[in-house]
């Protein structure tokens, strides 16, 4: 999904100030147990909690999920600030907040609102609830009501602790490996080290209060307006801002129309203008060109009578064509990826390909300096070992548990399937860990669809939908941690931090996301109508996800009429467009859209395209009037805009619980 394409930006303006990092002063570092406080993991519990529902409700609208690493940091520094000064005020002595703290509460929230990405929330878990089961209709071949599991509290929260601990597992004994051998990069790792030391050092002090005073303020912005929001949403869906005409009823009616949605805004300030542009292009295509052509062949291409949800219509073109863009994307950026590893570990020169920021610090004469600074690193980061023996056994034991309780869960995958898959899955989980380490691309969702496809045709018409769905989540879980472990062990190896310390934040983070992505999915489970197609919750992937288990084992044999066709182009087209990404010199193939960003408004509609466009033109006229002010305040402004309509969610969603309404509905309608 769209966590692996709107992940880089955050990094970029950091790296450029890299001597952040060779700045370490030579501090006193803390043993591991003492970098993990009662306030760092309450704090932790905290932003997760605001975290995971930042993401649910991403996950459930438009799907694209911007990197929130530093936004972690930030927040983190901002709260352990904010309550020493004030114990401090009232006279308390109290413990100095250090940077291995900070980076341990990043880690921690990082693992913790990681799983309500990886969990499945807004994809394959609901995709087998009994909505999208009707939603693509009872008599839609290869969609059986014996694949129905709607989400259950316990059920959700039992599978996410059998599943979501093996990728930590899986690649502990090659954290050397990765982080000092290979060099590899982990981009917004090193971005959030470099914030992270930014904060904790001197000079960084008044750059960090600013920053914290920018996020609140435009956290409080963004809260104020999205409150403001409520009241004129009036009952149903086509009342309030939300459905505000703003380039006209027609062009409405397409679903162009700006929201005013201070999420979107956000994340189009933190993603890169290429993933914005790239959005907003797809929805031009789709919802200006392609959806109007084809409604003019209704009757034609397809029956006209049919209701807008039905596959057999223009529905069917939207879900299936974001597919073949999706897939495409995926398939051409794995398969790249994996062969950039295999080069890499073949070739020795890999050694010497030092991280962009060593390389510049080694160009200066202070080469003693930086190689105690170095090899300080390197001390710090192997004294604490995890032994080999340990992630052994814990992998093992958790894959027999597991081997044992999914079939229990999940009947259709029998328990031989799952071992298999288990088997694979440390490969696998090296691959994406390599693989984001150089690119920063966590492609968790295309090995999750590979297994879908995979196990959903070896199970075959009974229960292959289940099985498919659940084994895409087996997958997505490990391979997803596995990559965020190893960029959060590149943020503590270049903060000072401690492995062990790190290792054991993401184990408590991963528990605490165990609990907290189920009981605040739930929240929105129990207040809005999930997956309704005209409803603020489209859960577009529910239906793009059970689609694929079915194709899985039923084929294409119900499409309507030329959608193979315009599928097999688009699927060929994201494929070109890749590569011409990859062939054409820089500076011509930084212009060139990403099919992946492409794909989400095809089934989505235009609106939040509007919205991040906006986010992207604010931030390229920023950029123009004052670079350095856009690079250090950006990723507060949009961190505060996103937070804050994060938090507005849940008294929003606990007045839907008691059935209270906004007052007013605000409509827009044609004058005559």
């Amino acid at each position: 999904m769209g966590k692996e394409s709107a992940s880089v930006e955050i990094s970029e303006p950091l790296l450029e100030e890299s001597e952040g990092i060779g700045a370490v002063e030579m501090e006193r570092i803390p043993e591991w147990k003492d970098q993990i406080t009662i306030r760092g993991l309450s704090v932790s519990a905290l932003l997760g909690t605001l975290f995971c529902i930042i993401t649910h409700k991403l996950n459930l609208t438009v799907g694209i999920i911007p990197s929130l690493n530093v936004a972690a940091g930030l927040l983190g520094f901002f709260f352990v600030k904010s309550w020493t000064s004030f114990l401090s005020k009232l006279g308390f002595s109290v413990q100095p907040f250090t940077r291995q703290e900070n980076t341990v509460i990043q880690t921690c929230v990082v693992a913790c609102y990681g799983l309500a990405f990886s969990g499945g929330f807004g994809s394959y878990m609901i995709a087998m609830d009994e909505r999208t089961y009707k939603l693509i209709g009872a008599d839609y071949p290869g969609n059986r009501a014996e694949d129905v599991k709607n989400p259950g509290l316990l059920w959700m929260i039992g599978f996410m602790f059998v599943v979501s601990f093996l990728g930590l597992f899986s690649l502990v004994p090659l954290r050397k490996v990765m982080v000092m051998d290979y060099k590899l990069t982990y981009p917004s790792g090193t971005a959030t080290a470099m914030l992270i030391n930014s904060f904790h050092t001197n000079t960084g002090a008044e750059l960090a209060g600013n920053q914290v005073r920018c996020l609140g303020k435009y956290l409080g912005i963004s809260l104020f307006w999205s409150c403001f929001k409520w009241f004129f949403s009036g009952i149903g869906d086509s009342c309030g801002f939300d459905n505000f005409p703003t380039l006209g009823l027609a062009l409405y009616k397409s679903t162009f129309y700006f929201d005013f949605s201070p999420t979107y805004v956000g994340c189009g300030l933190i993603c890169p203008h290429i993933v914005n542009c790239s959005v907003l292009l797809g929805a031009i295509i789709s919802w200006g060109f392609l959806w109007p052509f084809i409604s003019q062949h209704a009757g034609n291409w397809y029956p006209a009578d049919l209701e807008s949800n039905d596959f057999r219509g223009l529905y069917g073109y939207k879900v299936f064509i974001a597919i073949s863009l999706i897939l495409g994307d995926g398939i051409y950026n794995l398969i790249k990826i994996i062969a950039i590893t295999v080069k890499e570990i073949c070739n020795k020169s890999t050694k010497q390909n030092n991280l962009p920021v060593t390389a510049e610090i080694l160009a200066d004469d202070e080469s003693s300096k930086l190689l105690m600074e170095q090899s300080r690193k390197d001390e710090i980061f192997l004294k604490d070992r995890i032994p080999s023996w340990f992630a052994a056994a814990g992998y093992v034991g958790l894959a027999a548990i597991s081997t044992a309780t999914i079939p229990v869960i999940f009947p259709p995958l029998k328990w031989y399937l799952v071992l298999s898959s288990y088997i694979l899955a440390p490969a696998l989980a090296f691959c994406n860990s390599y693989g984001t380490g150089l690119t920063d691309w966590n492609l968790a969702s295309t090995y999750g669809k590979i297994g879908l496809f995979i196990f959903a045709s070896l199970v075959g018409t009974d229960g292959g939908v289940v099985a498919g769905l659940a084994a895409c989540g087996v997958m997505m879980s490990i391979v997803s941690t596995a990559a965020d472990l190893m960029q959060d062990f590149k943020t503590g190896y270049l903060t000072l931090s401690s492995a062990k310390s790190m290792f054991v934040s993401q184990l408590v983070g991963t528990a605490m996301g165990c609990i907290i992505a189920p009981l605040t999915f739930w929240l929105f489970w129990t207040a809005f109508d999930i997956g309704s197609p005209d409803g603020p919750y489209k859960a577009p992937y529910a239906v793009i996800f059970r689609e694929m288990a079915i194709l899985g084992i039923e084929g294409f044999s119900e499409l309507p009429n030329h959608c193979l066709a315009m599928c097999c182009g688009f699927f060929v087209a994201a494929l070109i467009i890749n590569l011409m990404r990859d062939v054409i010199p820089k500076r011509i193939s930084q212009y060139i859209p990403i099919p992946m960003a492409m794909a989400v408004p095809f089934y989505i509609g235009a609106y939040f395209a509007i919205d991040m466009f906006v986010g992207t033109v604010i931030l390229y006229v920023w950029e123009r009037i004052n670079r350095k002010d856009a690079e250090d305040y950006s990723g507060a402004v949009a961190s505060g805009l996103i937070c804050g309509d994060g938090i507005w969610t849940i008294p929003s969603a606990i007045l839907s619980i008691f059935r209270i309404n906004p007052p007013i509905c605000m409509y827009f309608g044609p004058s005559s």
